[in-house]
């Protein structure tokens, strides 16, 4: 009840923004709003080089900034009338459910065409912005290389019992795609032994965290030493703030998800999010996300940024068709069936 009031409470928010701005309904061209589950100094410095390609943009675009999965929820939510023109930040399972639902409008054909096949929706209703990598990561000011982790099943081992810490799982894109990872990797369609490795996390988890922000504040101050998360935050977060963070090239590999952008269908902004689309799918800008934000893109490069060979990290084999079909299912029962129950 508390999502849906806040969602709702959300919607009424930023509908007065918008008329306070002076938006034209759908199909008018004043303005841009962004729901976008990115990194927020990202998102704004690539709205600033947007406005500075597009001059009649400058100080028309909104950025909202939430959790993958409160963003697919608010999509969801106004459907009926959608206040949000280009929905930037998710996985593949949440766009493939928006998609299915009607939530999103194809996006330009040149921004589709850059974009390999196995990035994007076969209709090219969503596209993979980037690769994203999901970790095991620690403070390295709390454990040696050989104290910590090497691999996913380490993490449900006794001697990491409340070393951990996860950021709560049902309202971010990013903990529903690791979760739904390894139901995968234990047991595929039938998730019961799925269910029992992440009963085995949750004993060893000493605090499920509110939000990213909860999430590294709880690492750096050295109330538990591991978590999970993705491999583009982790990676921003030693660059930004120096934080103590340190991937782990986990043996069994990382889960490699779809990261994409999609435009919602219905915005009162349809040409300009076909604009911003076309400069975020661009080689040049992805090029420099790449090697400025740590990204993996899905725009073809001439070569791989220079910061991942490094890393050593090799790719996790997921059903993601089947992440998508069963997340909500799975995630459910883990909320009221697992979490904070061992």
């Amino acid at each position: 009840m508390r999502r849906i009031l806040s969602i709702v409470a959300g919607v009424l928010m930023l509908a007065g923004v918008t008329a306070g701005c002076g938006l034209t309904p759908a199909g008018g061209d004043s303005g841009l709003t962004i729901y976008t589950a990115r990194d927020k100094a990202l998102a704004e410095s690539v709205v600033k080089d947007f406005e500075a390609a597009y001059p009649e943009y400058q100080g028309k675009v909104r950025i909202l900034t939430l959790g993958a999965q409160e963003a697919s929820e608010r999509v969801s939510a106004e459907k009926g009338r959608p206040q949000a023109d280009v929905w930037w930040g998710g996985s593949q399972q949440q766009f493939t459910q928006a998609a299915n639902a009607d939530l999103l409008a194809p996006v330009p054909d040149q921004v589709r065409d850059r974009v390999p096949e196995r990035y994007r929706d076969a209709q090219g209703r969503w596209v993979g912005e980037m690769v994203l990598a999901e970790v095991v990561f620690y403070n390295d000011q709390m454990l040696t290389p050989e104290q910590a982790p090497k691999d996913w099943d380490d993490l449900i081992k006794p001697e990491y019992r409340d070393k951990i810490v996860v950021r709560d799982v049902a309202a971010s894109g990013t903990m529903r795609s690791i979760y739904s990872a390894m139901i995968t990797r234990n047991g595929g369609a039938n998730p019961e032994p799925g269910y029992e490795w992440l009963r085995k996390l949750d004993a060893n988890t000493k605090v499920y965290a509110a939000n990213p922000t909860d999430l590294y504040l709880r690492i750096q101050r050295q109330e538990a030493p591991i978590s999970v998360w993705n491999l583009q935050d982790v990676m921003l977060q030693q660059k930004k703030t120096g934080a103590p963070f340190k991937p782990v090239a986990t043996t069994s590999g990382v889960p490699q998800l779809i990261d994409g952008i999609a435009k919602v269908k219905g915005g009162p902004n349809g040409a300009a999010a076909d604009k911003f689309l076309d400069f975020l799918l661009g080689v040049e800008k992805q090029k420099q996300l790449a090697e400025e934000y740590f990204q993996i893109p899905t725009v073809e490069q001439a070569g791989q940024p220079s910061w991942l060979a490094p890393l050593n990290l090799h790719e996790m084999p997921v059903d993601w068709s089947l992440a998508a079909e069963k997340e909500t299912e799975w995630i459910s029962y883990w909320s009221e069936h697992i979490k904070n129950k061992n």
